[in-house]
């Protein structure tokens, strides 16, 4: 189905919070972003505060409500520090917004013109999976740093980037048999087709499985990748989350690099807590993978997963969560022709992620 908009990429993302001046220092410090505008009580704006952060084509939006009647507050108190908002770029956010709304989504904000005297952009926004949102933006050459009613800052000390260029994908998490529908509704709603599948028959351990399908836009510049959990033994991690989020939402970013090695010693050099993985998972990777460029022994040494399909490999690895609830994580990777998601690497990243969910309590 051809739809009359264009998605040209992730405009930004963004995050609920409970305090965003700190969480703004936590993703510089830790992640190599850089603060590029703020919004709050200095700027006028008496409900909310928010820091825009910045690097290569990835941009957070952190935002924390003010006053305790605001509206966020209930996305806070149900789901902890979260991605709220999924926000695409759009060559014509009024077209999008009607179009998405007349084939079943549901309105949460009609199309809305700000200016200031860098420009306009045009913003509309509609729901979708959970208390998750996408926000449509138009930016007809706007030249501001973020948008209207926003001010530039500057970092207060020098900000060492960690190599991220740009948002590969985003995954959703669902309840129970969930999966399906909403990648439906990504289909009707967006014109989005599916690119990829996984099943509880590719993706098991002896406790725990899941479910997956990938929608990607027309120009496949958005993927977002629909979890469910499968039948198992124990708690999959797919339910885990589901319950410490009290239902659906945004469960990682995965954050594109050209060079995983480089960006992964920068973020272990910052603090950056990343999954385990075993000894034993490297033993026979070249003989599963076949040839790659990088050296075994430090894909080892930085925990670094590797897959193959027809197109090529790719090579990804995952943080623990961002927060105290087990929910939230970033994924990074680095792509040499796959166009996948790592299938073969999912045993490894569940066993490991099980032995975080035995400590927790919650396999």
């Amino acid at each position: 189905m051809s739809v009359p908009f264009e998605i040209t990429g992730t405009d930004h993302l963004g995050f609920v919070v409970g305090n965003a001046r700190q969480a703004a220092i936590y993703y510089q410090e830790r992640f190599g972003f850089t603060p590029v505008a703020y919004r709050g009580l200095e700027t006028g704006s008496r409900d909310a505060a928010a820091w825009v952060l910045r690097q290569g084509k990835i941009t957070l939006v952190l935002e924390t409500p003010l006053k305790p009647d605001h509206h966020l507050n209930t996305h806070l108190a149900r789901h902890g520090d979260a991605v709220q908002d999924i926000a695409f770029l759009v060559d014509d956010a009024r077209r999008a917004w009607e179009w998405t709304t007349g084939h079943g989504a549901r309105s949460v904000r009609g199309p809305e013109v700000r200016e200031d005297a860098h420009g306009r952009v045009l913003l509309a926004t509609i729901a979708t999976y959970g208390d998750t949102t996408h926000t449509f933006v138009q930016r007809d050459g706007y030249r501001g740093v973020f948008l209207p009613g926003y001010e530039p800052v500057a970092p207060t000390q020098p900000v060492e980037g960690a190599g991220l260029e740009f948002v590969d994908h985003i995954v959703g998490n669902q309840g129970d048999r969930e999966m399906e529908r909403v990648a439906r509704w990504y289909e009707e709603v967006f014109g989005f087709h599916r690119i990829w599948t996984v099943d509880d028959k590719d993706v098991s351990t002896a406790h725990s499985a899941l479910r997956s399908i990938v929608v990607a836009s027309v120009n496949e510049r958005i993927k977002m990748p629909i979890n469910e959990p499968a039948d198992g033994l124990r708690k999959s991690q797919i339910q885990e989350y589901v319950e410490a989020n009290f239902g659906p939402g945004v469960q990682h970013a995965a954050m594109y690099t050209h060079d995983i090695v480089a960006t992964v010693e920068r973020l272990r050099r910052h603090g950056v807590e990343f999954l385990e993985i075993p000894d034993a998972y490297y033993e026979t990777l070249l003989d599963r993978v076949g040839p790659i460029d990088e050296d075994a022994d430090v894909l080892r040494r930085h925990g670094i997963l590797v897959d193959r399909d027809e197109s090529g490999y790719l090579l990804q690895l995952f943080t623990r969560p961002l927060q105290d609830r087990p929910t939230l994580f970033f994924e990074i990777i680095q792509r040499r022709g796959a166009r996948s998601f790592g299938k073969g690497n999912f045993k490894a990243l569940f066993e490991s992620i099980e032995r975080e969910q035995a400590r927790r309590g919650n396999l």
